[in-house]
């Protein structure tokens, strides 16, 4: 039978685990610091293949819960199990000190809203704020007995980390990877800003999916048919109509009209045949055919509304659907 060996030789410790976790987890803690642990196992490792955690940093806007207690203790463990197995492993744990969740909590505290507060003065606090909560939950953290350079964590709000992020979005301009577009963006108007598409939580919801049919008030160039001209759309918000403003057409994508018994309609050709099955177009025809941007200008009308639609250009057009 073989014999493991621990290569590693600490100080033995008479601690009984049995109950009494609160007082006894803080003199385990305190044991570790004392004979400095973290450098013991960095000093063994050191040379070692390394093992690299990219922990996304926690919000420094209040103390920790059950989320991050969950999160850092699953990480912790590879970390423990990394090192052990002989990795170099110099875990830097880090807090995200700006955005929406600092502030918000911040506007809690002060009892206010951005219309009452100055933004330089706001900042500053902000600022204050996160790195009280920077201590906070460093303390927190080390008191669940996670290993990291605690000393020399990273903070978003430090300089240098903004200065390498200012590099960063360089090299993607350099890169070509960083353009102007337009595009749709979530509104919180509880919060009176922007949200990421991580920030929003949907509710559960069931609504029919239609196609609707635009009437064109104007035609494309190339226009041959004489039958009733259309435009259709395919939404799964039907309740959204009644504030449509335009009809998006993606730049590049081609269209073709497709001619059914007494009405034409234009759609995406990728889509064409999904199209002439789902509405029951009889005997359709085909009849021209345009690049999205060819289409541009043209207006229909609003099917239930005294309103017009103009075609417009937009980037997110797909034929994934519809």
């Amino acid at each position: 039978m073989s014999e493991y060996k621990n290569t590693l030789s600490l100080p033995s410790t008479s601690f009984s685990m049995k109950a009494n976790l609160s007082t006894k987890e803080p003199e385990i803690i305190k044991s570790w610091d004392e004979i400095s642990l973290l450098d013991i196992l960095y000093k063994k490792n050191k040379g070692n293949q390394k093992y690299i955690l990219h922990d996304g940093p926690p919000y420094a806007n209040g103390n920790i819960h059950m989320g991050h207690a969950l999160n850092k203790i699953l990480k912790d463990i590879i970390v423990k199990h990394k090192t052990m197995c002989g990795f170099n492993v110099p875990f830097v744990p880090g807090w995200d000190c700006h955005g929406l969740p600092v502030e918000h909590q911040l506007f809690k505290k002060l009892g206010k809203d951005k219309n009452e507060v100055d933004q330089i003065q706001f900042r500053k606090k902000a600022k204050d704020y996160a790195c009280h909560y920077v201590a906070v939950q460093k303390e927190e953290f080390q008191r669940l007995g996670v290993f990291g350079d605690w000393e020399n964590p990273y903070l978003t709000l430090d300089p240098s980390y903004e200065a390498q992020i200012i590099n960063c979005f360089k090299v993607l301009v350099e890169k070509g990877f960083v353009y102007k577009g337009s595009k749709p963006v979530h509104w919180c108007p509880t919060c009176e800003t922007a949200l990421a598409e991580a920030e929003v939580e949907y509710e559960a919801h069931t609504s029919p999916s239609i196609f609707v049919r635009f009437p064109l008030l104007e035609l494309p160039e190339g226009w041959s048919s004489t039958k009733k001209p259309y435009v259709l759309i395919w939404t799964t918000t039907p309740w959204t109509l009644p504030g449509n403003v335009a009809i998006a057409v993606h730049p590049e994508l081609d269209y073709i009209a497709i001619e059914s018994d007494d009405s034409c309609y234009i759609c995406a050709e990728g889509l064409a045949a999904s199209v002439v099955e789902k509405i029951g177009i009889p005997n359709p025809i085909r009849k021209g055919l345009w690049k999205g941007r060819e289409l541009e200008g043209l207006t229909a009308g609003h099917p239930f509304i005294d309103r017009k639609s103009p075609l417009v250009f937009a980037e997110y057009v797909t034929l994934d659907q519809g």
